[in-house]
């Protein structure tokens, strides 16, 4: 018998500011390119940098894939490593989004938890990339900033707070 296939949603990031292009949306093109094995429907997207567009847009993934892991892929210029997540932050958002907009209660869901762990244990996964030898440097962070490329991470673990895994990486 057929095993079903998982859905995986894996983002990246528009423009933002003066930069015409965001690394990490070329990350994950390349990503759907390669694929994730037969057993995967990997879906990827391009989120703009838009606090409102992100407050329809994650939600809306949800509900038309119900995946099984959400990545959202994220670059930061001061970062030396990848760096992995562990939580999601809905409060102390001030900066100004694409449109100009920043939500007057500088909040990513109203009502919702200070902030959302992710299920993933990152700290192992960090120390199983090292294990293999990949010559890549993983680093853990609790704080992705309070930027709209943080805002995925708050708004998708209230949608998703199912069973479904949901991680941030990038920077």
């Amino acid at each position: 018998m057929e095993q079903p296939r998982k859905a995986v949603v894996v983002t990246g990031f528009g423009p933002f500011g003066e930069h015409t292009v965001n690394a990490s949306w070329i990350a994950v093109q390349e990503l759907e390119k390669l694929g994730l094995g037969d057993s995967v429907d990997l879906h990827v997207y391009e989120i703009p940098v838009e606090y409102q567009t992100v407050q329809r847009l994650i939600p809306a993934l949800w509900e038309k894939h119900s995946p099984q892991l959400v990545v959202h892929v994220g670059v930061s210029g001061m970062a030396t490593t990848v760096t992995l997540e562990k939580c999601g932050h809905n409060k102390g958002y001030k900066g100004l989004d694409n449109c100009r907009f920043c939500p007057g209660s500088q909040c990513c869901v109203e009502d919702g938890p200070e902030s959302i762990d992710s299920i993933i244990d990152m700290d192992a996964v960090c120390k199983r990339v090292t294990t293999l030898g990949l010559d890549v440097s993983v680093t853990i962070s609790q704080d992705a900033g309070r930027v709209t490329v943080d805002q995925p991470s708050s708004t998708c673990p209230h949608w998703g707070s199912r069973t479904t895994r949901t991680s941030w990486a990038g920077h």
